[in-house]
């Protein structure tokens, strides 16, 4: 019986550059290629799961997703997320083993220290 469990993620991008159906796509995008990695599940956040002072988009918070992915390939998705993210304004939220870590990126250097702080995170456990 293996004791890995799967880590949450919560992913919020922030482009006060973008208009509300850019931010969309931009969101959209993203999933479409995070569900293309090795990951139980990927998902837009449903406004029923907002948290205080977000906007809604249709029936999906603007800009938030979250996924779900093996420990085994966690490594993997923040690979791909700081190539893909890396000099964009992001909010990060890691759930695994119980606990939650929160970290903010708004440069590929902050994106860079916040990705390893969550392998950290995740590894410790």
């Amino acid at each position: 019986m293996s004791s890995e469990s799967n880590v949450k993620l919560t992913i919020a991008l922030s482009n006060p550059d973008l208009d509300a159906e850019e931010q969309e796509r931009e969101t959209r995008n993203l999933l479409r290629e995070i569900r293309d990695l090795d990951v139980e599940s990927a998902e837009l956040v449903g406004v029923t799961q907002t948290p205080p002072g977000s906007k809604a988009f249709g029936a999906f918070l603007l800009g938030v997703l979250q996924t779900e992915v093996s420990i085994t390939n966690f490594k993997k998705l923040l690979g791909f997320l700081g190539d893909r993210l890396g000099n964009k304004s992001i909010e990060l939220e890691v759930e695994a083993n119980g606990k939650k870590l929160k970290v903010k990126a708004s440069s590929r250097e902050e994106l860079t220290a916040a990705l390893e702080a969550a392998q950290r995170f995740v590894a410790v456990g």
